[in-house]
């Protein structure tokens, strides 16, 4: 059969053999699967025509792809490029160039034909080869090989380009122009010429839309890696050894920005064949997209980040230095929910900028990338957000003790902040796109991602998304510091009532006119003017949190301070007391209906001094729980009840 095959009488007699031979060497082929699995003893023999199977595809392949170059070359490809300028790179539709595959007839569109057909049936028939030989093994990763007749067509198309290429390198621009116009312009011949011949090959898994457009891309890759990107690379080198800003930075991001718009062109191209990409579609987004430079070239990728980092720092110092937006409002809806938080101009600034770089990571072609990236990019973005909250709450801590409504304002600002990003935040970790990257507990390159990111949190807490731990911080600077303001705000209310609170004999004197107490409205005025600016100035839910942690506050400290106290109280002191709690009550009514209810110890007290002397003495008298029960007291024990109830003095 070899000697066959080396005979080349007339291109006609040439291809009808190559057929005969692909056609025998396929009916060998079904006969050794059969064989591998019925008689698996006579692994040897199977081997041995293996060889001799092997040693003729080793002159077919080459002849047959000799021939389909030589076919090329008559049909007039590569297409001439000299033509095109950088003007006419701009133009939607190229009208005036021919594409030679469909402007082909007669003899030569019937050889090219054939030797395409044979090219397929030759790649389908190495295929099962390989499919039978690697049972047991990973099958996809080696079987899966770009179309060799679509790589014939792509390979010369692209050493035509770099020709152009060369003058075009400091405007890469004009490389991506190029790319992009030479892969629309003849991917509708691979639909219409060559996908029926793929298919009548029975070449199952081959869309030659997407071989055509991502060999394209591969060559782009290539050439990028080749003579684009070690140029910047270079020049960011002498920069930081010379200590010289040079472009170098700028030209990247903005060759980082050419690729974004390309993939984007490429992908609309590849969809428009009904092929919808997806974000499990590792490979086949890898195979489109000029991002794939960096799956080989993790260092650049670093390098990339880093530059994006300090790209974006740099845009925010300015802002966050500003302290008017600290204070002004987000205007408009930056992103969902903005005004229930309260968050100042600033937030909106920081999430813009991180939805930026999240863009960015889109376009990469694998999860590990996408998440490298987003970990040395946007993440430390939102730890250097956090630093500043935490700076800026400090500062006024260590100033003021926050006892002054400024300070007070400041840390308001800051947890409404912190609150809206860990609600961002928690919004973003429910979509796939970041759940997929906090699983991704490594990368292809063999490092764990706290090996890069500097990471502490425990490997089990990354299936909670890639924002898990900033998630943590920012709740918990906001429950730290809105406890903070709680208790400066009880203490002020302390300092100012103490005298209130150790005047035992008050509560057995006859009040001089006064409904309130006059002890105590120096403190009501106090708590109604800190709650009224932070109110003001801090977000729904956190004053919430606020108000019912100092409501229970203050319920301790009357409760202990006055009740616990052995005061007694008689008849007239006992009047002014509930006059005094109304008003306190009157403070919290602004935020529900009943807010005795936040004050259980102390309106159960007061409850208990109220009851009729026979009442009363009826739960000291051994009643017990079976008569606090019956009697409504819930939250004070027995010894508490008999208490309070021992310091009663009825006078009428």
């Amino acid at each position: 059969m070899n000697k066959n095959l080396r005979k080349d009488s007339a291109p006609r007699n040439s291809e009808e053999i190559r057929l005969i031979a692909i056609k025998t060497l396929k009916l060998t082929e079904d006969l050794l699967t059969s064989v591998s699995k019925t008689r698996p003893q006579w692994a040897r023999l199977v081997s041995a025509v293996d060889h001799r199977i092997d040693r003729a595809l080793a002159i077919l392949r080459p002849q047959a792809i000799a021939d389909h170059r030589a076919l090329l070359t008559s049909l007039g490809w590569p297409p001439p490029l000299s033509n095109l300028t950088s003007s006419s790179l701009d133009t939607t539709k190229s009208s005036e160039v021919l594409n030679p595959l469909f402007t082909m007839q007669g003899d030569l569109k019937h050889q090219y034909c054939e030797n395409f057909l044979a090219l397929c049936r030759l790649q389908e028939l190495q295929r099962q080869r390989k499919y039978r030989q690697l049972e047991g093994y990973n099958r996809e990763v080696a079987l899966h090989q770009p179309l060799w007749a679509i790589e014939e067509l792509v390979n010369p198309v692209s050493v035509a380009s770099q020709r152009h290429f060369s003058k075009w390198i400091d405007k890469p621009e004009f490389i991506f122009a190029l790319v992009y116009k030479i892969t629309r312009d003849y991917v509708d011949s691979m639909d219409e010429l060559l996908q029926p011949m793929v298919d009548e090959a029975m070449l199952t898994g081959y869309s030659c839309r997407e071989e055509w457009i991502s060999s394209m891309v591969a060559s782009l890759s290539t050439y990028l890696a080749k003579e684009i990107f070690p140029v910047y690379v270079g020049q960011l080198e002498e920069e930081s050894m010379t200590g010289i800003k040079s472009q170098a930075r700028t030209s990247w991001l903005h060759l980082v920005d050419l690729m974004v718009s390309f993939d984007k062109r490429i992908k609309s191209l590849v969809e428009q064949s009904g092929i919808l990409l997806s974000l499990q579609e590792d490979g086949t987004l890898r195979k489109i997209s000029s991002f794939s430079v960096f799956c080989d070239r993790p260092d650049w990728l670093d390098l990339w980040a880093e530059i994006e980092l300090a790209d974006t720092l740099e845009k925010l110092k300015p802002e966050m230095d500003e302290e008017k937006n600290w204070t002004k409002k987000v205007q408009g809806v930056v992103l969902s929910n903005s005004d229930d938080y309260k968050c100042p101009a600033v937030s909106g600034s920081i999430f813009r900028c991180v939805s930026s770089l999240i863009d960015q990571c889109r376009s990469l072609p694998t999860v590990s990338l996408r998440s490298r990236f987003l970990r040395l990019a946007g993440i430390p973005v939102l730890k250097n957000f956090y630093d500043c909250l935490l700076l800026r709450c400090q500062e006024a801590e260590g100033l003021t003790a926050l006892t002054d409504d400024e300070a007070l304002v400041k840390v308001a600002n800051s947890i409404n902040a912190a609150h809206y990003a860990e609600h961002i935040l928690k919004e973003w970790s429910e979509d796939v796109f970041f759940l997929e990257m906090g699983l991704d507990q490594g990368d292809e390159f063999g490092e764990s991602i706290a090996e890069y990111s500097g990471s502490n949190i425990p490997i089990e807490e990354y299936g909670n998304g890639i924002f898990h731990e900033e998630i943590i911080k920012f709740e918990d600077f906001r429950t730290q510091w809105v406890e903070k303001i709680s208790i400066v705000v009880l203490r002020g209310f302390d300092a100012r009532s103490r005298d209130y609170l150790k005047n035992r004999k008050q509560w057995q004197e006859r009040s001089e006119g006064w409904t309130v107490s006059k002890t105590l409205v120096g403190a009501l005025d106090y708590l109604q003017g800190k709650m009224s600016v932070i109110e003001e100035n801090l977000n729904k839910l956190d004053f919430a949190v606020i108000w019912r942690s100092l409501a229970s506050g203050l319920d301790r400290l009357i409760f202990n301070g006055i009740l616990m106290s052995n005061a007694k109280f008689h008849d007239d002191g006992l009047e002014r007391f509930g006059y005094d709690l109304d008003v306190l009550f009157g403070v919290f009514r602004a935020w529900c209906l009943r807010p005795e209810g936040f004050f259980p110890k102390t309106s159960e007290g007061l409850k208990l001094l109220k009851m009729e002397k026979k009442q009363l003495q009826g739960g000291r008298t051994g009643g017990g729980e079976k008569w606090m029960k019956e009697n409504g007291i819930r939250h004070l024990s027995v010894a508490e009840v008999e208490k309070i109830g021992k310091n009663r003095v009825f006078t009428k």
